[in-house]
């Protein structure tokens, strides 16, 4: 209010900011600074508690996170040097304890997805046939979807063998003292990751998992290609450990084949060209297994972030200079003890997929999480847990008349609706509303408060939720006059079969989902009340103030562009941004040798110049070094 806001102005205003501040981040390096970090943390943390409480945990999680990867910038506490080999000589002891965090929430992440595939009994995923229903019963799916859905059901099965493996078996690796473990758990993920972002719209969930994915990666992997020096023959020690870790190696790869062929009964057909599967453990089996591993993998968690922290203490015994020595004792102090405390919190959400395990957790831990939980620094995690739409996906239909006779359908921007219509590319974008349509139809109305709510908006033609049905709203068939009556109908979708010509959909009439209404309908009205959604307080002024005027000046600027093509606009332009930057650096320095620090030094003479009667050349601009030197100091 003191600013001349109302609340969704205020939101907006947030969005703004945070969005020029995230953007401002990636393209200059003064502003990648801890406090930047926090602000974003703890402005989407708001808007959160407005709207989504618990649906972005991922984001919030990784997003405090960044706070503590993020660099101080204390220029007196050290003097930073860019390596040869892209590595930051000078560079704090406690640099590697946030990504060690970023390595835990991965595996916490990765290692949930696949147990609670399992502990909840689902028969598809038990009977490795998920993905021969998740392509067309996903959220919202991409027209890749539809390709992979026609795919041979052994390799549906066999993929969500590589499922299971990649999310079980693989996340121990992250904290492998052997690179290429560690590196081959990484390209695991990367294409986990990328088969899913290309079958299915999942907002920004697939990416932020691969920016996790990069804490995995060593600097040296990273400089791969930028001209290393040539090395030095090892000395025989090292050449032994160096077999010595192969071998190592070979035994894991030789362990994984084996228990994938064992535990899913793999058999090839090679008169057919197919793999056979099937689990051959039952529920029990696993449930025990899981009592079994659940505590070892804390321990596991545990002796690496010890390591690490050894490693960092190491460092700091390196750290030349009384100042600096000081600036890293009081850093690795505080970035120390919020390792251990992460960790410690983090313990509480992950235990939830072992019931005994979490009981034996010790009662300090249990404190310390309550104490922080509503600020979501740790959360739990579980994709796909249980796969819907077995007998065919579940889609509501809305549907508005004038006169209660001619029904004509509304359709969204991306959710099913029209057969013939392809599934869109949304990502990086999550349109909230036709996700929570999916969710809708998995059961009766009543079980979404929110969608007599939408009816009533609709109804009444507010344009702003128009707009969450089709931004353009001229392609809203009521726009020019809001519909009399609203109805749902529930219908069963299945993808089209190959040969269908132009059609990607099918489907059948199930049931009436939400029967027709109108304002002041009686009906309309009980259910206002019995959930609490009717509004009797006089309608609010919207903010008028110079601030009010350029948000909606904002807004109408953006509006005639789809979410989509904002948000690929925007990356593509910061990426085209930065590859300036780094292809203009190298000329930059040469032709501005003081902006890299360097001495200026005089220019040489030329052979005969004195000879034919010129005068030797003036020194250099004295000035101008002088400041180079104060600029480097």
């Amino acid at each position: 209010p003191c600013l001349g806001l109302d609340t969704a102005q205020g939101l907006e205003l947030l969005s703004l900011l945070g969005t020029l501040l995230a953007l401002g981040a990636l393209l200059l390096r003064p502003l990648r600074h801890l406090l930047v970090y926090l602000l974003l943390w703890a402005a989407y943390l708001v808007l959160c508690a407005v709207w989504c409480p618990r649906r972005d945990s991922l984001l919030l999680e990784t997003g405090f996170l960044a706070v503590l990867v993020a660099p101080l910038g204390w220029p007196l506490c050290r003097r930073r040097k860019q390596a040869p080999q892209g590595r930051s000589e000078g560079a704090s002891p406690h640099e590697g304890l946030p990504f060690w965090l970023v390595r835990w929430l991965l595996f916490r992440l990765m290692f949930a997805s696949g147990v609670v595939k399992l502990t909840s009994r689902c028969p598809a995923w038990w009977g490795l046939t998920a993905l021969t229903y998740h392509y067309e019963t996903q959220c919202i799916p991409t027209p890749a979807a539809w390709f992979a859905h026609h795919l041979p059901v052994w390799l549906h099965r066999l993929s969500a063998v590589g499922t299971f493996v990649i999310e079980i078996a693989v996340p121990p690796l992250f904290f492998a003292s052997i690179r290429r473990l560690r590196l081959a758990a990484f390209y695991s993920q990367v294409l986990l990751q990328v088969l899913i972002i290309i079958t299915g719209n999942y907002n920004f969930f697939n990416l932020l998992t691969l920016v996790l994915t990069t804490a995995l990666l060593d600097d040296r992997h990273l400089a791969a290609g930028r001209g290393q020096r040539r090395k030095t023959p090892p000395a025989r020690s090292e050449a032994l450990l160096a077999t010595l870790a192969l071998l190592l190696e070979l035994a894991v790869y030789g362990l994984l084949a084996y228990g994938t062929m064992h535990y899913f009964g793999l058999e090839v057909n090679w008169q057919q060209h197919t793999v056979h599967s099937r689990t051959t453990f039952t529920f029990h089996q696993f449930s025990q297994w899981l009592k079994t591993v659940t505590l070892p993998t804390m321990w596991l968690g545990a002796a690496s972030l010890t390591w690490e922290l050894l490693t960092a203490l190491w460092r700091w015994t390196q750290v030349q200079g009384w100042l600096r020595k000081l600036c890293a004792s009081v850093e690795l102090s505080v970035w120390g003890g919020a390792t251990v405390v992460m960790f410690l919190i983090s313990l509480v959400p992950y235990s939830y997929m072992e019931p005994e395990t979490h009981g034996r957790l010790w009662a300090g831990t249990h404190r310390l999480f309550g104490a922080v939980e509503h600020l979501q620094l740790a959360n739990s995690y579980g994709l796909f847990r249980r796969m819907t739409g077995l007998g065919g996906r579940p889609e509501v239909v809305l549907e508005g008349s004038y006169d209660g006779r001619h029904w004509t359908e509304i359709e969204f921007m991306y959710k099913p609706g029209n057969m013939s219509q392809p599934p869109p590319v949304v990502v990086p974008h999550q349109p909230r509303l036709d996700w929570q349509m999916w969710f809708a139809a998995l059961g009766p109305h009543t079980h979404s408060p929110w969608f007599t709510s939408l009816v009533l908006r609709l109804l009444q033609g507010k344009e702003p939720v128009i707009r969450l049905i089709q931004n353009q709203v001229s392609r809203y068939p009521f726009h020019k006059q809001p519909p009399t009556y609203i109805r749902a109908q529930r219908y069963k979708y299945w993808f089209s079969q190959p040969g269908e010509q132009s059609r990607w959909w099918r489907r059948q009439w199930v049931e009436e989902f939400f029967p027709p209404v109108s304002l002041g309908d009686p009906s309309l009205e009980t259910l206002l009340q019995q959930f609490g959604l009717q509004d009797k307080s006089p309608p609010r002024a919207r903010g008028s103030s110079i601030l009010a005027q350029a948000l909606h000046w904002v807004r109408a600027q953006l509006s005639p562009l789809e979410a989509p093509t904002l948000l690929w606009g925007l990356l593509v332009a910061v990426g085209t941004i930065r590859i300036m930057q780094t292809l203009l650096a190298p000329w930059v320095l040469r032709s501005f040798p003081l902006a890299n620090g360097e001495k200026h030094k005089p220019a040489p003479k030329k052979d005969g110049g004195a000879a034919r009667g010129q005068a030797a050349p003036a020194p250099s601009n004295c000035s101008s070094t002088s400041r180079a030197s104060r600029r480097k100091k």
